[in-house]
């Protein structure tokens, strides 16, 4: 089935199972933009329209922050963000303030500095303007990269741990318990012989793992199935409802009930949310 095919039925599927038409509209974004990037045939990465669109109406009664509850303390403010390559500015004033109990989408246009504004808040970029303030600890999901070829997913699991203070034991059971709830079962394998969308999974309990307060997380859910794409987010509810601030690099989420704050770089790079 072709890709705009399957689109429009997904968006008459979720019509008529309720789905409101902001919600609708973003589901059928993201999931178009997973089908660009991924290059997988929609009915392998997501199954019928019908069954998809079943699933994300039932996860609208999932888990979400009590109305009217206060933000707790920031844990993440970037002022001013200014970064250039060479002549062509990437980011030009980009300011985001996250408190704990907050999900912060930052989306626009491939391009447009999404991953670089993530890779400067984990202080793995430099900035050439502005200052980032981090109150806390971090874990942090790359897009791509991130794990080491040779290793399991338990020493992955057991390397992580020890550099945030957790025992290898207590990590590896951490791992596995954190890898369940995407389901995944970690194996034996190699990490240089996992899917892409298995090295993501492995990326995200890396970067939950010893319950860091603010988890930056950059488009993680690059070849997750549709089940596991839906609990990818309720495992981002949850984080909100432990009272983690949590920053998540996304194709198109601008009116989502369940994002607290919208950084949208798709005008020129620059943008403010807090």
């Amino acid at each position: 089935m072709r890709h705009e095919i399957w689109l429009a039925a997904l968006t008459d599927e979720l019509r008529r199972h309720g789905v409101g038409p902001d919600l609708a509209a973003h589901v059928v974004a993201e999931a178009a933009g997973h089908l660009r990037d991924s290059g997988e045939p929609p009915l392998r990465a997501f199954g019928p329209p019908s069954a998809y669109a079943a699933a994300v109406a039932d996860s609208v009664g999932g888990p979400v922050t009590v109305a009217g509850s206060a933000p707790g303390p920031v844990r993440l403010r970037a002022v001013d963000i200014f970064k250039r390559y060479g002549r062509r500015t990437v980011l030009s004033g980009v300011s985001l303030t996250v408190h704990a109990g907050q999900v912060a989408a930052v989306v626009g246009a491939n391009g447009s500095g999404k991953s670089t504004f993530l890779g400067i808040c984990a202080g793995l970029v430099g900035a050439d303007g502005g200052h980032v303030e981090l109150h806390g600890t971090v874990g942090y999901c790359p897009q791509a990269g991130g794990t080491a070829d040779f290793l399991l997913a338990d020493e992955h699991f057991a390397l992580i741990g020890a550099g945030r203070g957790v025992p290898r034991a207590a990590a590896v059971r951490e791992g596995a318990r954190r890898a369940a709830a995407l389901d995944w079962v970690p194996g034996n394998a190699q990490a240089r012989h996992l899917s892409g969308g298995t090295r993501q999974k492995l990326n995200l309990v890396l970067a939950g793992l010893g319950d860091p307060d603010v988890l930056l997380l950059d488009e993680p859910y690059q070849g997750f199935d549709r089940g596991t794409y839906l609990d990818f987010w309720h495992e981002v509810w949850r984080w909100r409802d432990a009272g983690r601030a949590v920053v998540v690099v996304t194709h198109l989420l601008n009116q989502l009930d369940r994002v607290d704050i919208v950084l949208d770089l798709s005008a020129g790079s620059t943008g403010v949310a807090a």
